[in-house]
């Protein structure tokens, strides 16, 4: 660990050069990628030098300890000792953790799509739940949120809503939310008091940039059309709704939100290239590990993940087995327990292989 720790102080080294180099300025796409890499290594280069000292500190607390004759001295030493050693072993299980090799994808930017499944209206208004949810979590971090395309029902819930959202570490941060939610409690429009369980399905796009992945503009099928909103009433007069077909794979993407056809246009290409980023992501993915399935989940939209269940006030992560008695404050956004979990639970696997 330390040989991987001192060639990383290395790296850290170099990187802080390239920075300083005014010449980098010129390719910014260059520095973006140096910047990140320097903000995610310079992490661990501050908390290895700490752990350096720590374990200078407990070398000259064992030397005291060898040389003092004093009781009361010898004691002193032996506690300063000990809260040295917590201290560092707490430190060492942290920089194991950083050394996990990182995801290059986990400082993109996604696009989030929220489909309702089985259970009807009460599976639609669940979805506009759990955009809700998503976007106070997003606030919290100060990230921007952007409505890409919806699909809404009359009574305030989506069949289906895709949005962006952008920030620093979305990607890796939110990556374990795609499958299936599930929803118990009484819906709105239940008369009779009873508990109905319903599904919604979320799907984590890492949102590509045109250098990631090449679309031919032969290869779109592009038709226009009216939008139209909840109960097909009409939106606009004009034909401003996008529909983009991705002829060698089948992958449509529609969008209808906009007032702009050409806005409409930016959005739905920008959601198809996020989708095709993630297959071509998927498909290396099982061609590294054909069999390896990891605890956190595989990212399969068919799996269930959670349980919301609102008669309990109790959600649970079926993938590590947390189990939060806090429901009101995970759907105003306050996720950070089931987050960390995901992430401590993902970290440590990577770490076992």
């Amino acid at each position: 660990m330390i040989k991987k720790l001192d060639s990383i102080v290395v790296k850290c080294a170099e990187l802080e050069k390239e920075i300083a180099d005014p010449e980098i300025m010129k390719d910014m796409d260059r520095y973006k990628k140096v910047m990140q890499e320097y903000s995610h290594i310079k992490e661990t280069t501050d908390l290895y030098n700490e752990y350096k000292v720590i374990l200078s500190e407990i070398e000259e607390a064992k030397t005291l300890l060898a040389e003092e004759s004093d009781h009361d001295m010898k004691e002193m030493a032996n506690e300063e000792l000990t809260g040295l050693e917590d201290k560092g072993e707490k430190i060492e299980k942290t920089l194991k953790l950083l050394l996990v090799p990182r995801d290059p994808m986990d400082g993109k930017n996604i696009i989030m799509e929220i489909r309702a499944g089985t259970g009807g209206d009460e599976a639609a208004l669940f979805a506009a739940d759990l955009y809700r949810m998503y976007t106070k979590f997003a606030e919290t971090h100060k990230w921007k949120t952007e409505v890409m395309s919806t699909n809404e029902i009359g009574i305030g819930g989506f069949k289906e809503i895709a949005f962006s959202i952008s920030g620093k570490e979305v990607y890796g941060t939110l990556r374990y939310e795609s499958g299936v939610h599930r929803v118990q409690r009484v819906p709105a429009t239940e008369s009779g008091g009873r508990v109905h369980t319903s599904a919604v399905t979320v799907a984590v796009l890492p949102e590509a940039e045109e250098t990631d992945i090449q679309i031919k503009t032969e290869e779109l099928k592009i038709d226009v059309f009216r939008s139209s909103g909840p109960g097909g009433q009409s939106v606009n007069t004009t034909d401003s709704a996008v529909r983009i077909t991705h002829l060698p794979t089948g992958v449509v993407v529609t969008c209808q939100d906009e007032k702009s056809q050409i806005k409409n246009k930016a959005k739905a290409l920008r959601v198809l290239r996020a989708r095709l980023y993630e297959a071509d992501a998927d498909k290396k993915a099982q061609e590294r590990s054909e069999n390896r399935k990891s605890q956190v989940g595989s990212g399969d939209r068919s799996e269930r993940i959670r349980t919301y269940n609102y008669p309990q006030n109790r959600v649970t992560d079926h993938r590590i087995n947390l189990t939060l008695y806090k429901l009101e404050y995970v759907m105003q956004g306050d996720m950070t327990e089931l987050i960390d979990g995901l992430q401590l639970s993902a970290n440590q696997e990577a770490l076992q292989e």
